[in-house]
C-alpha cells in the first residue's frame, strides 16, 4: 500500500487540472494553475492532444494537435507534467506515423479509415515479442548510450543505455523474448527497456560534432557531380507546382547511400501522400532486393490535417532520425515541405497575435528553421562510433518565387542548393534543376579524385561550358547558330551534349535511373575528350563542319 501511495502522490504532482476560457481555431486558452512550457496536455472531453506554448499567470495557451471543433469554454484541461515525447526502439521501420508518432495502420484497423479524435495509441506495438541477445555480462561498466544488446528489427538495432542515465555497473541483464516495456537490465538500480522516450524539441546529445567529408551518392549526376551533398549536411530543394520536388524526393529516397530514410510529408496534398504510402511499400531497395520500406520511417501529415500537428511532424522526424544515428548509422531524411511547416507557424503566431515579421510570417521563423537544421551533421556517438543525419528540405515558394522568406531563411542555414526550374520540368528535362542557379558550398574534390584524378578538372570545365553556353543562346537569338566563330559553335555543341546526354536522366529506365560514381566520371569523360579532339582540330586550321562530319560519319 505504501508504495502504491508514493506512486499516486508522485504523478499528482506532475499534473494538474484546469479549465478552458477560450477557443481559436487549433490555438486555446485554459486556466491551469502550474502549467510548464511544452507539457503535454489534454483538453476537453474528447481528450485531444495540445502542448502548452505560452503561459501568463495561471492562463496558458494550448496549441491543439487536432480538430476543436465543438469544444466550448469550461471543459476540461488536464496537464501530464511530460513533453511532447516519441517512443524510440524496436518497430519503428516500415512504420506509418501522423505528426506526434501515432500509427495510422493501427489506427485504422482500430477506428476505420479516418483518425478519431482523441485516439491514442502507443507509437510502438506493446505486444510484439523482441528477441533480445545481450552484448554485456554482469558486472560490465555501462554508460549513457552503451550498447547493452541488440534485437533483429529488419536490420540489426542495437539496444542503448539511454542518454540521460548515469554511469554505472551492471546489475542484471536477460536474454530472451520481451516486449518494448520489459524490463532487461538494470544499471546501478537504473531499469533499462527495449524503448526509449525523448522529448522531440530536444535534440539527443552526443560526444562531437564533425565537417561532413564523405558524399552522400544520389546516383543522379547532376546532384553527385556538380551540386554534391555530403553525409551530414543540408540541403534546400525549392522549386514551383510541377518542378518535381517530390520526384526527387523519391529518387532519393530510393536510391541514396543512407542506411535509414524518414520521410516527413508535411502538409502535402492528400493525394501526393497517398502515392508515397502507396508506392514506397511496393519498391525494392537496390541494396538488399528487400522491400524499401524495411528501412523506411514516414511520417504522414496531409495538408488536411490540424496545423499544429503539421508544426510537430518535423520535430517527431528529426527526433526519429537522430534515434538511428545514435546507432552509428547514416540517415537521410526528406521534409516535404518545409513551406508548409512554416505556414502552421504562421497560422499558429496569428492567432496568438504575436507582431508579423515579412509577408506575415512569424519573427521566428529563421530560428525555428535553424534548430532544425542544425540536427543535421556527422557526429560521433555516446556508444556507437559515428553516424550522420542528411537533410534534404522541399520548399514550396509561392508562384516559384526565390526570394520570399522561407526559401530565403532556409538557404542562409543550408549549403546546398538545388533550384528547380519550371521551365525545365515543362520541356521534359529531368531533375528539372536548374545548373545556372544552383551550387553547393561542399568540397568533394579529394573523394572524386581517388576515383578519377582527372574528374575535378572535368567538373570546371563542364560547369564553364554550360555558363558560355547561357551567354551564347543570346547572341544566336540574335544572329543564328551559324554567324557564330567555330569555337563558339564547339562551345555550344560540347554545352548541349553535357545537358542532354548526361544531366537529363530518366527515373523510368533501370539502366538511366541510378549512374554510380565511377560511370559519371567516364561519361563525363568521355565528353570532356570529344571537346578536347574537337578543339584540337580547329586549332589545327580545320572547319567545324569538316571535323563535325567527320566524327557523324
Amino acid at each position: 500500500m505504501k508504495a502504491s501511495s508514493t506512486k499516486e502522490t508522485k504523478t499528482e504532482s506532475n499534473t494538474s487540472q484546469g479549465e478552458i476560457l477560450h477557443i481559436s481555431g487549433p490555438v486555446v486558452k485554459a486556466r491551469l494553475p502550474n502549467a510548464r512550457m511544452f507539457d503535454l496536455v489534454r483538453v476537453g472531453k474528447l481528450n485531444l492532444i495540445g502542448e502548452i506554448i505560452e503561459i501568463e499567470g495561471e492562463v496558458a495557451t494550448i496549441q491543439v494537435y487536432e480538430e476543436t471543433d465543438g469544444l466550448y469554454p469550461g471543459e476540461p484541461v488536464l496537464s501530464t507534467g511530460s513533453l511532447l515525447s516519441v517512443e524510440l526502439g524496436p518497430g519503428l521501420l516500415s512504420s506509418i506515423y501522423d505528426g506526434i508518432q501515432r500509427p495510422l495502420e493501427s489506427i485504422r484497423k482500430a477506428k476505420g479509415d479516418f483518425i478519431t479524435r482523441g485516439v491514442s495509441l502507443p507509437g510502438l506495438d506493446r505486444k510484439k515479442k523482441w528477441k533480445f541477445k545481450p552484448l554485456l555480462k554482469k558486472g560490465d561498466t555501462v554508460g549513457p548510450g552503451t550498447p547493452i544488446g541488440t534485437v533483429e528489427d529488419f536490420i540489426e538495432l542495437k539496444i542503448l543505455a539511454p542518454p540521460h542515465m548515469k554511469k554505472g555497473k551492471l546489475e542484471s541483464i536477460k536474454a530472451g523474448e520481451f516486449n518494448v516495456e520489459e524490463e532487461v537490465a538494470v544499471v546501478s538500480g537504473q531499469s533499462i527497456h527495449l524503448m526509449e522516450r525523448w522529448p522531440v524539441r530536444k535534440a539527443r546529445p552526443s560526444k562531437k560534432k564533425f565537417h561532413p567529408e564523405i558524399p552522400l551518392i544520389t546516383g543522379q549526376r547532376v546532384i553527385d557531380t556538380f551540386y554534391p551533398l555530403l553525409k551530414g549536411g543540408t540541403a534546400c530543394v525549392p522549386g514551383p507546382f510541377g518542378s518535381g520536388k517530390t520526384v526527387i524526393q523519391h529518387q532519393l529516397a530510393k536510391w541514396a547511400d543512407a542506411d535509414i530514410i524518414v520521410y516527413v510529408g508535411c502538409g502535402e496534398r492528400g493525394n501526393e501522400m497517398s502515392d508515397v504510402l502507396e508506392e514506397l511499400p511496393k519498391l525494392t531497395d537496390p541494396k538488399s532486393g528487400k522491400p524499401l520500406m524495411h528501412r523506411t520511417v514516414l511520417i504522414a501529415n496531409t495538408s488536411n490535417m490540424p496545423v499544429a500537428a503539421r508544426e510537430a511532424s518535423i520535430y517527431t522526424g528529426i527526433t526519429i532520425a537522430e534515434y538511428f544515428r545514435d546507432q552509428g548509422l547514416n540517415v537521410a531524411l526528406l521534409a516535404d515541405s518545409t513551406s508548409r511547416w512554416a505556414e502552421a507557424m504562421r497560422e499558429i503566431s496569428g492567432r496568438l497575435r504575436e507582431m508579423p515579421s515579412e509577408e506575415g510570417y512569424p519573427a521566428h521563423l529563421s530560428s525555428r528553421l535553424s534548430e532544425f537544421y542544425e540536427r543535421a551533421g556527422h557526429y560521433e556517438t555516446l556508444g556507437c562510433g559515428h553516424g550522420t543525419i542528411s537533410v534534404i528540405g522541399a520548399v514550396s515558394p509561392p508562384g516559384g518565387d526565390f526570394s520570399e522568406p522561407v526559401v530565403q531563411a532556409t538557404l542562409r542555414i543550408t549549403k546546398v542548393f538545388w533550384g528547380l526550374d519550371a521551365n525545365l520540368a515543362y520541356s521534359r528535362h529531368f531533375p528539372a534543376i536548374n545548373w545556372l542557379t544552383s551550387y553547393s558550398l561542399y568540397s568533394d574534390d579529394e573523394w572524386w579524385a581517388k576515383a578519377d584524378s582527372k574528374f575535378p578538372e572535368n567538373r570546371k570545365l563542364a560547369t564553364e561550358l554550360l555558363e558560355r553556353e547561357a551567354e551564347l543562346k543570346e547572341i544566336v537569338r540574335l544572329v543564328g547558330f551559324e554567324s557564330l566563330p567555330d569555337e563558339d559553335k564547339l562551345v555550344m555543341k560540347a554545352a548541349k551534349l553535357i545537358r542532354e546526354k548526361f544531366l537529363q536522366q530518366s527515373a523510368f529506365d533501370p539502366l538511366d535511373t541510378y549512374t554510380k560514381p565511377e560511370k559519371q566520371a567516364q561519361m563525363l569523360g568521355a565528353i570532356v575528350k570529344y571537346y578536347e579532339s574537337f578543339k584540337g582540330a580547329l586549332e589545327s586550321g580545320k572547319k567545324f563542319d569538316e571535323v563535325e562530319s567527320v566524327q557523324k560519319g
